[in-house]
């Protein structure tokens, strides 16, 4: 009977270190799949490790809040800087969204009260790329302006990399590429040169080939009215006059005024009498384009499918 016993002891102490081990080998697979669900992803300042479907985001970037608002993840928004919100994107206005400060001005304890998994920003916020790694995962989305729809398309890439919507990106990437060949086969058939200028209350910028705004020459078609303008973040200072010489057949304005949240005054600085010698005004083809989507976004599915309607409306 106490052999017995024994033996039974003997069990039992065998099969508890058996389930021990069942929970400790349990463990661990769940700490592996837990590490598994992360991926890869290369970005302006770094390549960092993002966890898989993220379920709050904080977005510095609105051109890639407009692309998670296009593919329908809007609820996983948690923050992002309302001061100068494109009014295409007022619906983030709305308090179930937090305010982190301004595109130049983080607020770093707001957003590390929001515990995100990922933090999206872009070139405003590049300096600062290491406070915000602090706080979560973070992935600074870039356009490069000389190869515009390369990186565009790389950087919406990444995001359905990262919330399992590879095959929603893909299609609406064949749609833009149709828009883009489209307008580029109307340039060709229109002909004539076109100039973009920024307005900023009195001032006048130029851009060309190469700059922020370069994609109207170097993506959609537009052969440019002046080939010498230096590629740059704040364009060539201009002025009417030079608008007059260089007399395009289409001129694409942007204000900046408008876009930062002052009166608008492009139409009152760029229609006087100087400029409306030019062809673009005596054929009516000043085209005033959005200035939330070419200055304070650009590069996200929606931004980038109406701007290009935009040049297209401009040719016609």
């Amino acid at each position: 009977m106490k052999k017995l016993s024994l033996f039974f002891m003997a069990l039992i102490t065998v099969l508890v270190i058996a389930a021990c081990g069942s929970k400790s080998a349990d463990s661990d697979a769940k700490s592996d799949s837990k590490k598994e669900e992360t991926v890869s992803i290369k970005h302006k300042s770094d390549t960092s490790e993002v966890p898989k479907n993220p379920k709050k985001v904080v977005v510095f970037n609105f051109g890639m809040l407009d692309t998670l608002d296009e593919l329908g993840l809007s609820d996983r928004v948690v923050g992002l800087p309302k001061q100068n919100l494109p009014s295409y994107l007022k619906q983030y206005k709305d308090s179930k969204y937090e305010s982190v400060g301004g595109l130049k001005e983080p607020d770093f304890e707001k957003i590390a009260e929001l515990e995100p998994d990922l933090i999206i920003i872009e070139g405003r916020q590049s300096e600062q790329y290491d406070e915000f790694k602090k706080i979560a995962p973070t992935i600074d989305i870039q356009l490069d302006q000389k190869n515009y729809m390369e990186s565009f398309k790389e950087n919406t890439e990444s995001i359905g990399k990262i919330f399992g919507k590879e095959d929603a990106v893909k299609d609406a990437l064949a749609k833009i590429d149709d828009q883009v060949e489209k307008v580029n086969k109307l340039a060709k058939d229109k002909g004539g040169k076109g100039l973009v200028v920024l307005t900023s209350d009195k001032q006048i910028s130029a851009y060309g080939s190469g700059s922020r705004f370069g994609l109207i020459h170097d993506v959609l078609g537009v052969a440019p009215a002046d080939q010498n303008i230096e590629a740059s973040l704040h364009g060539q200072s201009v002025s009417s006059e030079y608008i007059s010489e260089k007399n395009p057949d289409y001129l694409f304005v942007i204000d900046r005024s408008a876009a930062i949240g002052e009166k608008g005054s492009a139409k009152e600085v760029i229609e006087n009498d100087i400029v409306k010698s030019t062809n673009a005004y005596k054929n009516g083809h000043i085209t005033y384009l959005d200035p939330g989507y070419w200055y304070l976004s650009g590069g996200g599915l929606e931004s980038v499918s109406e701007m290009t309607k935009e040049i297209e409306n401009g040719l016609k």
